[in-house]
């Protein structure tokens, strides 16, 4: 119903991914190093919903963009 949610992971030179849900569905990618699989797992990993309110729309979400401004500035 709500899709899948991927969680991706390194092992060696393998990147591998499984849906948190429990569902099964998961796989695996061979890369020529360990380091080219942890910079894949790395980046796929991350969640958009970490930068809400940096990377928000400059409209819709303005609000948010305020609060976080208004955070700084109390916090500086």
């Amino acid at each position: 119903m709500l899709g899948h949610d991927f969680r991706f992971s390194a092992e060696g030179e393998t990147m591998r991914w499984r849906c948190v849900r429990e569902c099964g569905a998961g796989g695996a990618k061979e890369y020529p190093t360990a380091s080219d699989a942890r910079r894949y797992a790395r980046a796929f990993d991350r969640k958009d919903r970490e930068d809400l309110g940096r990377r928000a729309p400059l409209i819709g979400l303005f609000p948010l963009r305020l609060i976080r401004a208004m955070r700084r500035q109390r916090d500086a």
